[in-house]
Formats: C-alpha cells, sequence, structure tokens
C-alpha cells in the first residue's frame, strides 16, 4: 500500500464529531465557531488524500452518519421532544429544533409533495460556509454533505428511513442550500417501555 493510500484509509477512519451545546450562550458559540473551522480543515485535508469529489462526498456522508446515530441521544435529551405525529411535524423539529441547536440556524421547509413524504429543507445562510472557497478542480465537491448523513443517521436510530440529498450547495455560489429530504419508510417500533422511552421521536 502507498503511503497516499494508507493516509486516505487513515483519514476516513476518523472519529468525528460535532461540538456538544451547552446552557451558556457563549460556550454554545465557541463550539459552534470550532465545529466551523474545524469541518473546513477537515474539507480541506480530504481534498488533499482523496482522487475525485465524489469520494469526498461519500467520507463526508459516511462520517455524517456515524455523528446522527451517537448525536441523536444527546438531542433527545436535550430538546425534550415527545414525539412526532406525521413527517410535517418531522421536518418541523428538525429545521426549528435540531438545526438551531447544533448549527445556529432555522432551515427554511417548503415545497413538499403531494404525498406530504418529501420536502426541502432551504438554508439562506449555512454556517459550514464561512471563508471557504472551493478551488474550481472541486467543482463536484459537495461541501455540506455532512449535513445529509447527519439527518440521515439521527433519523435511522428513530425508526425514519429517508433518502436526503445535497441538491444545492451554497460553498460554490451566493444562493441558498437546498437538502431534500424524502421519507421512505417507518420501521416498526419494538414494544417495549425501553425503547419507546428511548427513540420517541419517530413512533
Amino acid at each position: 500500500m502507498s503511503r497516499q493510500s494508507r493516509r486516505r484509509s487513515e483519514k476516513q477512519q476518523i472519529d468525528w464529531h460535532l461540538p456538544s451545546t451547552s446552557s451558556t450562550g457563549s460556550a454554545y458559540h465557541m463550539g459552534t465557531e470550532l465545529f466551523i473551522l474545524t469541518y473546513g480543515t477537515l474539507v480541506a485535508q480530504l481534498c488533499e488524500d482523496c482522487e475525485k469529489d465524489e469520494d469526498i462526498n461519500k467520507v463526508l456522508d459516511k462520517m455524517g452518519h456515524n455523528i446522527g446515530t451517537r448525536l441523536v441521544e444527546d438531542f433527545l435529551a436535550r430538546s425534550n421532544i415527545t414525539q412526532c405525529r406525521n413527517s410535517y411535524e418531522t421536518a418541523e423539529v428538525i429545521a426549528k429544533v435540531a438545526f438551531k441547536m447544533y448549527l445556529g440556524v432555522t432551515p427554511r421547509v417548503t415545497f413538499w409533495n403531494q404525498a406530504g413524504d418529501d420536502c426541502s429543507l432551504f438554508l439562506e445562510k449555512n454556517p459550514l460556509r464561512g471563508y471557504v472557497e472551493i478551488p474550481e478542480k472541486h467543482s463536484n465537491l459537495l461541501y455540506s454533505n455532512m449535513i445529509c448523513g447527519i439527518l440521515r443517521g439521527a433519523l435511522k436510530m428513530v425508526r425514519l428511513q429517508v433518502d436526503i440529498q445535497l441538491l444545492h450547495d451554497s460553498v460554490n455560489d451566493d444562493k441558498v442550500t437546498e437538502i431534500r429530504m424524502k421519507l421512505m419508510r417507518r420501521h416498526k417500533a419494538v414494544r417495549t417501555v425501553e425503547k419507546e422511552q428511548k427513540h420517541p421521536v419517530g413512533t
């Protein structure tokens, strides 16, 4: 194995995580700022280690998924959310509570399909963008793709299988970031008191 291939393999196994929120505004602000700065460094390193943008996008999604599966318990404990009755309420909780709690922004939920299981989250201000400038050779890079992975991983833990795609990433221009979210399947709950208390949002 070449040195570059070994370094790429090690980089993809990083145990990366979001900063915890805090009861104090100053600590929360520092956590969000640190996350944004660290995220930019991570993506820059992946650009050096990976040959194709598609590979970087997959790594970011995988890292995000791993974060989401662990982050959901912290979210449920801090938000005091009990349960969501449908896709509309789930999307509202994601936008108005989860995004606000961890990234300090509130996406606009819109463009619902007729079945009520497919919508778009629009971020007019993407905190991950910061002062990032992506070189032209990385035109296919989905800079904010980790967010999609986080949502998919977190929703999986509350028994919701979703298809989440980053349709437009504002890091490439001055437009908004659009995340498309479609509910594919709702897994049946295990009928135990412990399970229902641990994952109430998806019931």
